[in-house]
């Protein structure tokens, strides 16, 4: 008795994962991504898209606290790089249909994990109290001596 539960709890299991995995992929198979970047970041032939927009998501690109045409790091360490950071995270997100308030993820890697509680008090005047999508954070290598480099996921409006 026991061996035919078990057989028949395994066929439920193995049918309903076939069944939602089925929905799961005929829903998606639909939404082809967008790639999705300016035509000053495509003349730069860098080797990835400033976003890429599949369904209701939009995945942007880490960016580091450079302004927008320009070779410099904002000045004065981690406070400035973080707030360019997240001001050129802003950018990108309303120039393809989005905004801060639609952020559901984030990922910041810092250069020095010691810059963490300083990246932190910028980093909330930028998500409200009660909007502060999940995070992970880490201590990474990063490209021209940057302190911080921001990755987010946001919802379209």
């Amino acid at each position: 008795m026991k061996k035919k539960s078990t057989l028949f709890l395994l066929f439920i299991f193995l049918f309903g994962c076939e069944a939602n995995s089925n929905i799961s992929s005929k829903s998606t198979s639909k939404e082809k991504p967008e790639y999705l970047q300016t035509d000053a970041h495509a003349a730069l032939d860098r080797p990835y898209s400033q976003a890429v927009k599949v369904g209701n998501m939009l995945y942007l690109s880490g960016v580091i606290g450079r302004k927008p045409g320009e070779t410099q790091l904002a000045a004065g360490g981690i406070v400035p790089e973080t707030r360019q950071a997240l001001e050129n995270v802003k950018n990108t997100l309303e120039m393809n249909g989005s905004s801060m308030e639609n952020v559901v993820k984030c990922l910041c890697m810092l250069s020095d994990i010691s810059d963490y509680d300083a990246m932190n008090a910028e980093y909330k005047k930028f998500f409200p109290k009660d909007r502060r999508p999940a995070r992970s954070t880490f201590a990474v290598s990063l490209p021209i001596g940057a302190k911080i480099e921001i990755e987010c996921f946001a919802t379209l409006k």
